[in-house]
């Protein structure tokens, strides 16, 4: 009986080899260029969230602390002819008590990020005096990134503030060298607007 004779086994090719290698290398490049834009693609995203989140909170106590305030300033020059004006700061008392003589004065104001360079930042500063001597100051950063800072105040005779409105334009905190090709990733920038008027002008 003769046998049939074996099947010969060949190899990949060397040319075979390197081709399933290319393109091999070629879906993994994709796969991780895609992966990597994902990523910072939710980074930029949950910063923006969270930045939104964090200025809304700053926002509200802001047009809280404007509505129990009194004694507002800056004032325009001539309230009569022109009762607005338009400032990087706003001052305010926002507690007096005749007892004790006690009286804390509160600034918002706008500065220059570090070095003077940068986006600008927004400041919280309280100087407490009592009986026109001053006791002490504190100050606190509320917001960072900030492409501009500004209160437009309208006054009524007297001068009383009537209503303050607070303009943030914020930058969230992107990645502006995460780029894939030509194409870069920016987070969108975040304006807040609100009015309030004091409650003393109320009454």
């Amino acid at each position: 009986m003769k046998r049939s004779p074996r099947p010969v086994r060949r190899a990949f090719s060397l040319v075979e080899v390197l081709i399933a290698l290319t393109i091999t290398a070629t879906l993994l490049t994709a796969t991780m260029a895609a992966l990597d834009s994902s990523f910072k693609s939710y980074k930029i995203t949950s910063e923006s969230a969270s930045t939104n989140v964090v200025a809304r909170i700053v926002m509200q106590r802001v047009t809280a602390m404007i509505r129990t305030g009194e004694s507002f300033g800056p004032y325009p020059s001539n309230p009569l002819l022109n009762p607005e004006i338009e400032s990087t700061w706003i001052e305010f008392v926002s507690f007096r008590d005749a007892a004790t003589g006690i009286e804390r004065i509160v600034r918002l104001e706008r500065r220059d990020g570090d070095d003077n360079t940068g986006p600008y930042e927004l400041w919280y500063v309280v100087t407490e005096f009592q009986n026109g001597a001053f006791v002490s100051e504190d100050e606190a950063n509320l917001l960072v990134g900030l492409n501009e800072v500004r209160f437009e105040l309208e006054y009524d005779v007297g001068p009383r503030l009537k209503r303050a409105t607070v303009d943030l334009i914020i930058q969230p905190d992107d990645l502006q060298d995460a780029a894939i090709g030509t194409n870069k990733l920016e987070a969108p920038t975040i304006r807040l607007v609100a009015s309030a008027s004091p409650r003393a002008y109320d009454e």
